[in-house]
């Protein structure tokens, strides 16, 4: 298995994985409009014998009230085929989507997801931080990886996912 970046050539594959992944089109339509809009977004995907068979997307997060000197990210969404999963593709594409984005010069990374998976890449409770989010999500689901330490020291208030995510 080869994780590499996203190329156009994979639109087609990653709307697929997307869709067999979580059951429905949401999700792709959703990466679908983060390719036009967000500004800063990383994308892996997860290949093996040349079929892509996990996706990971990074885009822009802002914080309210602004946090002028912060650069954050919000992983969303991350896919892997159904007949993948539970194989550690998912691990890898967190694992080289967080180097991706430390490359990229973020500081943070923010993900709305299982409690009891992501605390394995050192992702913590944002609400710890005094850091929520605008979806209302539990607080031991919406948690964040500080990539520069202290970027996050004094960074307080809600965290704004790119537009994109809201439709």
């Amino acid at each position: 298995m080869q994780i590499r970046a996203e190329n156009p050539d994979d639109v087609f594959a990653v709307r697929h994985v997307n869709e067999a992944a979580f059951g429905q089109a949401d999700e792709a339509d959703l990466v679908d409009r983060l390719r036009k809009s967000a500004m800063s977004y990383i994308a892996l995907v997860a290949v093996d014998g040349g079929t892509v068979i996990g996706h990971i997307a990074f885009s822009p997060i802002t914080m309210d009230p602004p946090q002028a000197n912060l650069s954050a990210l919000g992983l969303a969404p991350m896919s892997v085929l159904p007949d993948r999963q539970r194989n550690g593709v998912g691990s890898a594409l967190v694992r080289e989507g967080l180097a991706a984005c430390r490359e990229a010069g973020a500081d943070a990374v923010f993900v709305l997801g299982h409690p009891e998976y992501y605390p394995k890449f050192g992702f913590e409770p944002a609400a710890a931080r005094g850091i929520g989010n605008e979806y209302g999500a539990p607080p031991e689901a919406f948690m964040v990886l500080e990539l520069t330490p202290g970027a996050l020291e004094c960074v307080t208030g809600t965290a704004l996912y790119d537009p994109a995510l809201a439709d």
